[in-house]
């Protein structure tokens, strides 16, 4: 369901309200078909090296070359989505974990 994307060339530019922009980095991007949505989860660029990251999630309309980075972005408002979000997101954290023994 999620697709890890090789985070070298997979950057995106944000831009704040004041035209401040911050790059991000795509940790990895999926299909709900639940909601007939593609979703990305990033994280911003500055943070690569941090003990603990914060994560970013939007839909997004990818460009006509099925790209994300080129793509339309939208924030994700309804409740029962974020929990899907979330959900992936930790299945994705809890599959990259090494296995204890």
């Amino acid at each position: 369901m999620a697709n890890p994307i090789d985070n070298d060339d997979r950057e995106i530019i944000l831009s704040d309200d004041q035209g401040n922009e911050e790059a991000y980095r795509v940790l990895f991007t999926f299909d709900a078909e639940d909601y007939g949505k593609s979703y990305v989860l990033m994280y911003r660029a500055s943070d690569e090296t941090e003990d603990e990251i914060e994560i970013q999630a939007f839909s997004y309309t990818p460009d006509e070359n099925g790209d994300v980075t080129s793509g339309d972005l939208e924030p994700i408002q309804d409740e029962a989505e974020w929990d899907m979000v979330q959900e992936v997101l930790n299945t994705f954290s809890a599959d990259d974990q090494p296995d204890e023994q």
